[in-house]
């Protein structure tokens, strides 16, 4: 009997293991630890770094000689905007259970509107301050790109948050951080009539009304919240002295209300009749007289309770930043007031402002690029 002989084509092939997967390297293995505590409050730097450029840009004739550094400084509030983002998409990527944590934390998720006023803030500023460096047309494009997406991302942002928390979390305690969910709108109705003169008529009637629109939406929703949140501290006292700095965020829609409301009144002539135009700069001094006489008593007690905080062991945190922003609100509202009224003292408010806002501005960035060096700021939370 033959033997069966076997060629080599009939040879067993060998089994072929899964080629190894390139190893991680270093840097990218520190970056997606790095970004896993990134929360949606570190927008407040972009959103403090272009409110410095916007206001400083309102006070340009004021304070000649420094546009320079207000353009410089809006380009920096673009690139952290840039670089923020990706770190955001890589933390919703790599780390989406705590993404999902801070939605559910009452804490936290009302910083989302952070994101949208980081948007409408370096959108706004590309129009008064980026065009230096960018020309008009790139920067009114950019700006209005900007202003839709974040337009798009607070209205999102100030019924999903609320929905989200009430739903899942039953009674929460309002706090100055829920301003955050609604003062978006108020900002982007800062911002929409900066983009009017650069539309067709038909267009930049619609948008000079919607403006107007969302200005209701977040001013009335602030009026809901402010007594909440002043019951609160006359019922439990001040705030734990990390959290005191978020006392300034109270000054947000009250300043940019009436900056709001000053520039719907320099936008409406050129789109609307007289009569109209008129109600606009006649609405534009009512409101905004009181309001800011307001904003600047709760600066006042705001200011009292910090000095108090820090006395008791107050140490650096990024709550700091809302030394910034909403400063930032109250010089952009003052200095219209003081176009609109030529009252003197507008432009002394508005300049003592400035310069509170350039000092907070400079201690709050230096402090947070240590503390970021150090790898505190990035810590897991304790």
């Amino acid at each position: 009997m033959a033997t069966a002989t076997r060629t080599p084509t009939e040879a067993p092939l060998p089994s072929r293991a899964p080629a190894p997967r390139p190893p991680r390297s270093a840097l990218a293995v520190r970056v997606r630890r790095a970004v896993r505590y990134l929360g949606p409050n570190w927008y407040a730097t972009v959103m403090g770094t272009a409110i410095l450029a916007s206001a400083g840009a309102e006070l340009t004739g004021r304070l000649p000689g420094l546009r320079p550094w207000w353009v410089a400084i809006w380009s920096l509030s673009l690139v952290v905007l840039v670089l923020l983002a990706a770190a955001r998409f890589l933390h919703w990527r790599h780390h989406r259970d705590r993404a999902l944590v801070h939605l559910d934390d009452p804490a936290t998720a009302p910083f989302y509107g952070c994101l949208s006023m980081a948007l409408l803030a370096v959108g706004g500023g590309a129009v008064g301050v980026g065009r230096d460096v960018l020309g008009e047309g790139v920067a009114v494009g950019l700006g209005l790109l900007l202003f839709v997406v974040g337009t798009a991302v607070g209205l999102v942002v100030a019924v999903g948050v609320p929905y989200r928390l009430i739903v899942g979390r039953g009674a929460v305690r309002v706090t100055p951080v829920w301003l955050l969910v609604v003062v978006a709108p108020v900002v982007s109705a800062a911002t929409g009539p900066l983009f009017v003169p650069h539309l067709p008529a038909g267009a930049g009637e619609t948008l000079l009304f919607g403006s107007f629109a969302l200005l209701g939406v977040g001013l009335l929703g602030t009026l809901v919240l402010l007594p909440s949140v002043f019951a609160g501290l006359v019922a439990d006292g001040p705030p734990a002295p990390a959290l005191t700095p978020t006392l300034f965020l109270v000054l947000g829609p009250l300043g940019q209300s009436t900056t709001a409301l000053g520039r719907l009144a320099d936008a409406a002539p050129a789109v609307t009749g007289p009569g109209l135009a008129d109600g606009f700069g006649v609405l534009a001094v009512l409101y905004g007289v009181p309001v800011m006489g307001f904003a600047l008593l709760w600066l006042a007690l705001a200011t009292a309770l910090v000095v108090r905080a820090r006395r008791r062991g107050m140490r650096f945190s990024m709550t700091w930043w809302a030394f910034t922003f909403p400063v930032g609100t109250c010089v952009t509202g003052a200095a219209a007031l003081a176009d609109r009224t030529g009252w003197g003292a507008y432009e002394v408010v508005a300049a003592l402002l400035g310069a509170g806002l350039a000092a907070a501005w400079t201690v709050v960035a230096a402090r947070t690029v240590l503390e970021l060096a150090h790898g505190r700021l990035l810590a897991p939370p304790r």
